[in-house]
């Protein structure tokens, strides 16, 4: 009898362990080359992407200036230009250049780092599980991109502003060091693209039977909450506005993971009584 075909022939540990060798560095290959791509375009890469949320003219504080007008709220008008970045070691620039350059790999070569990822898993799961996992790759890297943009337009503008302008005494000025500038930022930044997977997570618990709906509607109140605090610490002034800004799309990601929770769970349950 003829050996079945190797698509149907069930791999061995090494042969996956192979696999999964292949997929991290074909991953790395296409951070590498990203990051290289915005190694190379460094006036763009700082002078009008990293640097611009410490200007007044960046889009968000032009939006919220409007915004202040219109509501009649002085405080949401916000100037962050009263800071100045500066460079205290000798290789610091080059550092933070090439620090930045490595993060803008990630971040422009996750959509490929996810499908080679699901290529790897992909051959292991069901014919249901595949036939319910369509977009899957589209779907992850595009709530990752989201969260990056939330973050770059939103969330960053005003930590920049709160903490770039805070002060514990006027005889203080703030020189803000470019390694901790940048540092922020890009934690940040990749922290809210990593946050906005959370409906991806929960799908996953839920199919596992780790999390349930009803443990997450437990917690809605602490979840509110945390998400007030944290908006309350990253926005530049006390109003509720500038804290809802934040506050309601993070607030909307969890109720869009009670949903999903909600749906798998109730499917998981009909199977069984079926």
């Amino acid at each position: 009898m003829s050996d079945p075909p190797e698509s149907k022939r069930e791999m061995s540990f090494w042969e996956h362990l192979d696999e999964l060798r292949s997929t991290l560095i074909w991953s790395m290959v296409g951070i590498v080359v990203c990051g290289i791509a915005a190694f190379i375009f460094k006036d763009i890469l700082f002078d009008h992407i990293l640097l611009a949320p410490k200007e007044k003219t960046f889009i968000t504080y032009r939006l919220l200036c409007r915004l202040a007008d219109w509501i009649s709220i002085p405080t949401l008008c916000i100037d962050p230009s009263y800071f100045n970045i500066i460079n205290i070691n000798l290789a610091g620039q080059f550092m933070s250049h090439m620090v930045i350059s490595l993060v803008a790999g990630i971040i422009l070569a996750m959509p490929f780092v996810v499908w080679q990822f699901w290529r790897f898993i992909k051959p292991g799961l069901t014919k249901d599980e595949v036939k319910h996992s369509r977009g899957a790759v589209f779907t992850i890297s595009l709530l990752f991109l989201v969260g990056v943009l939330f973050s770059y337009f939103i969330v960053v503008p005003l930590m920049v502003n709160f903490l770039g302008g805070y002060q514990v005494s006027e005889m203080v000025s703030n020189q803000i060091a470019l390694s901790s500038y940048t540092g922020s930022v890009t934690m940040m930044t990749l922290l809210m693209g990593l946050l906005f997977e959370l409906p991806i997570i929960v799908v996953f618990l839920t199919k596992g039977g780790v999390i349930t709906p009803g443990f997450l509607k437990k917690y809605r109140k602490h979840t509110l909450i945390a998400i007030l605090i944290i908006s309350g610490i990253i926005t530049p002034s006390p109003d509720i506005f500038s804290q809802l800004i934040v506050a309601i799309p993070l607030y909307g990601l969890f109720e869009v993971s009670v949903a999903i929770s909600t749906k798998i769970h109730t499917r998981k349950q009909q199977e069984l009584a079926g």
